[in-house]
């Protein structure tokens, strides 16, 4: 391996990063990569094979968000993940991945919280919400339409 020297120009977090980068760890990964497309319109920004074709990193843009890609390997076992995607238009981005195989579980509706969300989960059992934030309510109203959110809840689990 070369070797490298430190530099105060490296960004300790690379370009388009943040903080806190989603890192799935899938079995068939490449197939993943097809289907983020297709649901999702995922841009690939970065793709790292070995001589098989599985992936060893890879990773895909989705809006403005990274999201890290690789198959499983050794102790590195597929685990499922939720994300949630703050989109323009919900509606038609949960209808997108709906046809690109993704399993509807909650259609798009406005939440109490003030997004319009709804949900799909994946063959690798990761589970995507999408939203687009519709309204600012204020924490007193949130905490308001909260608790008649879950007494609501309450009564169609036991009804």
């Amino acid at each position: 391996m070369a070797e490298t020297t430190k530099s105060k120009s490296v960004r300790p977090i690379p370009e388009g990063f943040t903080t806190v980068t989603p890192f799935l760890m899938l079995d068939d990964a490449p197939r993943f990569l097809e289907f983020a497309k297709n649901a999702f319109g995922a841009e690939i920004t970065y793709d790292l094979r070995d001589d098989h074709g599985e992936i060893i990193h890879s990773t895909i843009k989705i809006g403005n968000a990274q999201i890290m890609i690789a198959d499983t390997m050794g102790a590195m076992k597929a685990q499922a993940s939720m994300l949630y995607l703050y989109v323009n238009d919900v509606d038609a981005a949960y209808k997108k991945a709906v046809q690109a195989k993704a399993k509807p579980m909650d259609e798009p509706a406005d939440q109490f919280y003030g997004d319009r969300a709804g949900a799909v989960s994946d063959e690798w059992g990761n589970i995507w919400w999408f939203a687009t934030h519709i309204e600012d309510p204020s924490d007193a109203e949130i905490k308001k339409r909260a608790k008649a959110e879950m007494e609501k809840r309450k009564q169609h689990a036991h009804a």
